[in-house]
């Protein structure tokens, strides 16, 4: 057999020896009735009786297939696929993506991205995936990890996502509670650690290798099981392609459908809001609610970058990044080892992340200040605590504060209040002008995020939150479940309400209920979050009890979530607040104690992490009479502080339990 010709522009993207493949296909795959690259072949094999192949296609992405072959073609976004020929049009030879530290790194323009996304569906086509089948696609954030994820939304496939650094036995249970069919992993490594439970225990048709060769396996694993590198899988695509574009006859042989809007596109398991992992089904339509909506809250433009390094199959990074791909924006890949280098070297405009990596920032610029010289330090500190007090005042005048009240304050009032906070503010604006030329520039450059960083995916600290505010690093914390999409609410840079997760994005309703009542409660009263929109899920998949516990008969979703909604003012500090969202945290989180008394633990848990010497915190107590807290303390921070209190010898690598405890009792009383 002859060697498939690497006709495509991205080739060089994926080196590889093309002539093995088809041979390689061939001998060990036995689907082989369902192959159509040559015509010759198609024909021997299909009967004059036998059912023509479904083709299944995303409307718009294939939009010359459907139409010239009694499909139904269509000009707008149908399927998740479809983004991608919008963006190869608009934004052809423009870099989409950077993958600098996976081998071999990896740059693509939007037109290579498009096309290596259609050869990767035809190759998955040509090796016997049908439509509606479940492909498990268990792989880290990458170039190829998209491809694969966006190839088999094209092909008409389901992919069941989740991490590498899953246990096995959650990944047998996701894979086979999901009837998967094929299994597509990050790396030789990875299957090396999962093969024998799942050659042992899971049904597979075949395996895809994203990155790295099959000579890093340790074993050839079950002889019936075929392993594909990503590279095979590419030019099988690419030579079927090119047949089927060069044959009529070919095409014939297809029963041509289009990927509907409803069609679930991707299952992605999660605790949900009631406990046990479960199956999120996410059809294309919730993912393209998300794509068409999240620029009212990132207006990003051509040539943007974004730096990722969040788990692809998060549902948080997943919505973000098809958005931002269809907006013609650069994306760079990166790790958590590599962040803070990354943030200098790129220079980013924006950064979609968790709390934590704020956190993480947050604590590397008070470290560097705590250990600067005195002087430089007590002008830091200074500084920031005056940029703090002024964007209090700002906030007050702007109206951007938030208040529970439901009677807005009188007109004279709200007068003395601003007319007090912009004096203090005006006041306070010369030393924070100086402050921002002589400090936070410095932390500017080091950070980059020069237009916003979006945080997601959990709780944002408000110390962090104020931090970040008065040094001018615009932070915007968003809110959602895995059930939504994920996005349901999310600040806007000119509504940046601090303390809340901003206002509902475009179709999409909230309400507060009472937790024993289901009463809906007016704005200003704490109760469950409940939600409605076109991004919620379909369901959990096999479950439909777990299912009806959290959506309603008329499509109204329990967030499992504590929060409210401010009330609407005309006048006075909350006047530019009014419907935004605040979540003060899960509802089976709070802590009944033996007194009676609930409690939040999420307060105390904040509260007690903006100390230096607490690394993590969990606050327990439930039907006891006190509470109590697992701490996992910052270990530098601990020995640091213990030998400023000359509680041990300042050579002392190590300090006993009893003082690491002290110490920690004495900072949770401070803070």
């Amino acid at each position: 057999m002859s060697a498939i010709p690497i006709s495509s522009s991205y080739a060089s993207t994926f080196s590889y020896s093309a002539a093995h493949a088809l041979p390689f296909f061939f001998a060990r795959n036995n689907y082989s009735t369902r192959i159509n690259l040559h015509p010759p072949v198609f024909c021997q094999l299909q009967s004059e009786t036998e059912k023509p192949l479904t083709r299944r296609c995303s409307p718009f992405l294939e939009s010359s297939l459907l139409s010239g072959n009694g499909g139904v073609a269509s000009n707008e976004w149908k399927a998740v696929p479809d983004i991608w020929r919008s963006s190869a049009e608009k934004y052809g030879d423009k870099i989409a993506l950077v993958d600098p530290y996976h081998d071999p790194p990896s740059t693509m323009t939007y037109k290579q991205l498009e096309d290596a996304i259609l050869d990767f569906a035809e190759g998955l086509r040509v090796i016997g995936v049908r439509p509606n089948e479940k492909l498990a696609l268990f792989a880290d954030n990458s170039c190829r990890w998209l491809v694969a994820d966006q190839g088999m939304m094209a092909c008409g496939a389901i992919n069941v996502v989740r991490g590498s650094r899953s246990s096995i036995e959650e990944l047998l249970q996701i894979y086979n509670h999901s009837e998967s069919v094929a299994l597509a992993v990050d790396n030789p490594e990875m299957l090396n650690r999962i093969a024998k439970l799942f050659y042992l225990k899971a049904s597979m048709r075949f395996i895809i290798l994203l990155w790295g060769e099959k000579s890093g396996l340790v074993s050839e694993g079950d002889k019936e099981v075929p392993v594909f590198t990503f590279t095979e899988v590419i030019h099988l695509g690419q030579e079927s392609r090119r047949v089927l574009f060069d044959s009529l006859d070919t095409r014939k042989h297809y029963m041509y459908e289009a990927i509907k809007s409803d069609d679930i596109a991707t299952l992605v398991y999660t605790s949900g809001t009631t406990g046990n992992p479960k199956g999120v089904m996410l059809t294309h339509q919730n993912l393209l609610h998300q794509i068409k909506n999240l620029g009212d809250i990132v207006p990003a433009e051509v040539g943007d970058r974004f730096l990722s390094m969040l788990p692809s199959w998060h549902a948080y990074e997943r919505a973000c990044e098809y958005f931002i791909f269809s907006c013609g924006v650069e994306q760079v890949y990166t790790t958590v080892r590599n962040l803070k280098e990354d943030l200098g070297h790129y220079q980013p405009h924006y950064l979609i992340s968790v709390p934590l990596v704020y956190e993480t920032l947050y604590s590397g610029i008070q470290k560097q200040i705590s250990t600067s010289s005195l002087v430089r330090k007590l002008v830091a500190l200074t500084f920031i605590r005056v940029s703090l007090r002024y964007m209090e005042c700002k906030r007050i005048y702007e109206g951007k504060c938030l208040t529970k009240d439901q009677k807005p304050p009188s007109y004279l009032h709200s007068i003395l209040d601003w007319l007090w906070a912009r004096v203090v503010a005006t006041i306070l604006f010369p030393v924070h002008l100086l402050a921002k030329i002589l400090v936070y520039r410095k932390i500017h450059s080091a950070i980059g995020i020069s237009k916003a960083g979006v945080s997601g995916g959990g709780s944002l600290s408000s110390h962090v939150d104020r931090f970040f505010e008065a040094i001018g690093v615009n932070v915007q914390n968003g809110y959602g479940l895995t059930e939504t999409s994920p996005v349901i609410a999310a600040r806007r840079l000119s509504y940046n309400v601090i303390g809340s997760v901003g206002h509902p994005i475009k179709h999409t309703e909230f309400k507060v209920v009472d937790s024993e009542t289901d009463e809906v409660l007016p704005p200003g009263s704490k109760g469950i979050l409940k939600v409605r929109g076109p991004q919620l899920m379909k369901g959990y998949y096999k479950n439909p009890s777990a299912t009806n516990q959290v959506l309603d008969r008329d499509g109204w979703l329990n967030t499992g979530d504590i929060g409210w909604i401010v009330p609407h003012h005309s006048t006075g500090r909350s006047r530019n607040s009014s419907g935004v969202i605040v979540v003060d945290g899960r509802a089976k989180d709070t802590i009944v104690l033996s007194t009676g008394e609930n409690v939040e633990p999420g307060e105390l848990e904040e509260a007690a992490m903006r100390s230096s010497l607490i690394h993590q915190i969990v606050v327990i107590g439930q039907d006891k009479r006190r509470l109590g807290a697992v701490i996992v303390p910052n270990k530098e921070e601990v020995l640091k502080a213990a030998r400023e209190s000359s509680i041990i010898d300042s050579n002392s690598s190590d300090a006993s339990q009893e003082k690491v405890t002290s110490l920690i009792y004495k900072e949770l009383r401070t803070w």
